[in-house]
Parts: C-alpha cells; structure tokens; sequence
C-alpha cells in the first residue's frame, strides 16, 4: 500500500493579508521611512506634555529672539531658540504637531463620511441623483481649491473648526468621485447580482455587500488627504484664518514670524521644516498604501 507524501509547497500555509501586505508595502523604502515619520509625529504629539521643555504659550521677557542652541549667542535651555515674545519654539513645534494632526484627522474624517455616503448613492441610484451631486462636485472641482477654503472661512468667520469645516468641503468631491466609480465597477459583479436575487434591499447591497469592496482606494486617498488638509489649515492659519494666536499651530507660527525673517530665520525655518517633512511623509505613506492595495500595481 503506498502513500503520497505531500510536498513543501502543500505543507507551506498560504500568506496572511497581513503578511502578503507588508510584503508589497515594505518594497516601497519611501513608504516606510514615510510611515517612521508619522508614527514619530503621532507619538510626539501625544507625548506632547511630557516631552516639550516649556509650556507652548509661556513667554520670558529675558529670551527674545535667542538663536538655536549651536548657533552663537544661543543658549541650550532653548535648543531650537526663541520667538518674539520669549516663547521657546521646539516646545510650541511639538505641541503644534497635536494640532495639525487633529486637524488632518478631523478634516478627513469628515470628508471621507460626507464623500462616501454621497458617492455610494451616486453610483448605486444612478439617474437624477448623480447627475446633480456630480455636476455640483464638478463645480467645486473648478473653483482654486485655497480661494474656495479662503471664500468659505471668510462667509463663516476666522477659527480652527471653521477653517477645518472649509477645507472638509474643499477636498470633498475626491472621494465622491472615487466612491461613485469603485460602487459602479462593483455593482455590476456577479455577487451583487447573486445577493439582489437573494432578497437583498437596497441598504444591505450598498453598506453590506458594495462598500466594503470600494475601501482599498478611499483609505490610499485618506492617507493623502492627511497631507492636503495640513497643509490647507496651515495656509489658512498663515492668512489668520485657521488657528488664532497663540494657539501653537505651524502656520499660524509662520505668520507670527513673518516680520523677523530677515533678522532671526529659526523663527520661520523650523515651522515650515516641520510642516514640510510631515506634510511629505503622509505622501510616502499613501504612495505605499497604493503599491500595497491596488493589485494593478503590485510588483
């Protein structure tokens, strides 16, 4: 009597999703010193309290304007130094770190909700419906995204939620457009027929049966609009129209400087540096949340 035995390959456990991910996400080498990046930002940002030296809003009559620790007449109680006032600006750049990360968060969030339950109908009601929540989503598409965010902050009044609501409805037509196009590929496949002629209403195929399968590209353009709504709040708070002083927000840091550029360039250096370098590693992580969730791209 003679038995088979299995080879390597059978006895080989198929890869987790998890596994099969990082796999195609750790090729990206940008995509993870992108996600080191924002990982530190989020835990700096946390650990905001405890780790900044000075309170963000506290001022010192006794250190206006002290250049960073390496450079001469700093002093290393201030390693990055000081702004106008006294206020030490590696104590407000960590505590400023918590605040454009709610704001990204928020405005995505917010965006993601709004654009996916008005995408989702679009593409699943088709007729009348699309063609109006499209054709309006086409409008704010033409409008320059910064005078529209401008425009609406200027009719609601200068503030962090509004400024946060104003770019929410800036960047909102991407995911009506990328959901109304994921629902439409979808809807047409086999197990949403075979759910339909099971009984299924509508609610069910939409959140139970179409959805799910329409994540891959909303969470790759989340990751990336982290960035856009950063960077759009901190050009709201450099106008005086985001954040309001003294709150400790990277833009509204560059706004305060603004008159010292000349005379004290850590002022501005380091606000816009930090703005840069998270901005930049949101875009590294979502290049790689793309390599990794689209199978047309896997390499």
């Amino acid at each position: 009597m003679s038995t088979t035995t299995p080879n390597a390959a059978d006895r080989a456990a198929p890869p987790s999703p998890l596994r099969d991910f990082w796999r195609y996400f750790s090729a990206n080498q940008g995509a993870v010193i992108g996600l080191c990046i924002v990982i530190g930002v989020m835990l700096m940002a946390a650990l905001a309290p405890w780790i900044a030296p000075y309170e963000p809003n506290v001022t010192d009559n006794s250190v206006f304007l002290v250049p960073p620790a390496w450079q001469a007449g700093g002093s290393s109680a201030h390693l990055l130094g000081t702004d106008a006032i006294g206020r030490d600006i590696l104590s407000r750049l960590i505590h400023g770190a918590r605040l454009s990360l709610v704001i990204g968060v928020a405005v995505v969030t917010l965006s993601v909700v709004a654009g996916t339950v008005l995408g989702l109908l679009a593409g699943y009601f088709r007729g009348v419906f699309e063609v109006a929540v499209m054709r309006a989503m086409d409008i704010i598409l033409t409008l320059p995204s910064l005078l529209l965010a401008i425009v609406i902050v200027a009719i609601l009044g200068p503030g962090l939620m509004n400024a946060m609501l104003a770019v929410a409805i800036v960047v909102l037509p991407h995911y009506v457009r990328i959901t109304r196009a994921a629902v439409i590929s979808e809807a047409s496949r086999d197990y949403v027929t075979a759910a339909r002629m099971g009984g299924a209403g509508h609610i069910r195929l939409m959140f139970s049966e179409i959805l799910p399968n329409c994540t891959a590209p909303l969470i790759v353009q989340a990751s990336l609009g982290i960035s856009t709504a950063i960077l759009d709040a901190a050009a709201l708070g450099f106008l005086g129209l985001g954040a309001q002083p003294p709150a400790p927000e990277w833009g509204t840091m560059l706004a305060d400087a603004r008159e010292f550029v000349l005379r004290a360039w850590w002022v501005v250096t380091f606000p816009g540096l930090a703005i840069l370098i998270t901005v930049l590693a949101f875009n590294l992580l979502g290049d790689g949340l793309r390599d990794a969730l689209d199978p047309k791209l896997k390499r």
